[in-house]
């Protein structure tokens, strides 16, 4: 038989495993979809050099018109490998834009860009690295419309259609370059526009 000063003892235990348990319980690790959990292995020049613009030529080498002195040469997908090289370059292109926006390093330590010298072309790491901490909605913006665009490839990949794919490429490539722009060499954003006024258009490959 239990003593009144037992009862006492196991009562007080267990107070203390109701105060304790919610607060170890709260001390958790973070659930694995916690993008504060993840840890980027390379800078965002490395990602970019390493798989975003390598794996874009899947899309933008795919389809195009080349004028030769035999006349014009046109490029498009028609084997189903031609097609799968497409939607790989657009799968890899989407995810690869979720890869941008996990915060990282924006290039290898002791890289400098092109940034050094009177009348440099292109921001430091330091400046660019700024410029995202500092507003990085914009930054994430930016990588939306890759991924958009991207994701509007696979579409067009299922219906195999070269002449829309011709445009879609056009759409990553004017992406890829707005972001450039603010972020990489936005002294040349005068110029670009000033040249998109005077563009030449290029009629895409007719459909077969």
């Amino acid at each position: 038989m239990g003593t009144r000063r037992g009862y006492v003892a196991r009562a007080a235990l267990f107070l203390l495993a109701a105060l304790v348990l919610p607060s170890c319980s709260s001390k958790a690790a973070p659930a694995s979809g916690d993008a504060s959990a993840l840890s980027p292995a390379v800078s965002i020049k490395e990602l970019m050099e390493n798989i975003i613009d390598p794996i874009a030529d899947n899309v933008f080498d795919a389809v195009g018109a080349d004028v030769t002195a035999q006349g014009i040469v046109e490029t498009r997908p028609e084997t189903d490998a031609d097609w799968a090289k497409v939607r790989q370059g657009a799968v890899t292109l989407a995810e690869g834009s979720n890869l941008l926006k996990i915060p990282r390093r924006v290039a290898p330590p002791g890289d400098k860009n092109n940034s050094t010298g009177p009348n440099a072309p292109e921001l430091s790491p330091e400046q660019i690295q700024a410029k995202i901490d500092q507003d990085r909605a914009l930054w994430n913006k930016h990588a939306n419309e890759l991924r958009d665009t991207a994701l509007k490839v696979l579409d067009i990949v299922n219906v195999r259609d070269a002449a829309a794919l011709f445009q879609a490429g056009s759409d990553i490539d004017r992406a890829c370059e707005n972001c450039h722009l603010e972020y990489w060499y936005p002294g040349d954003k005068k110029a670009v526009l000033e040249d998109e006024l005077k563009h030449v258009t290029i009629t895409p490959p007719a459909k077969h």
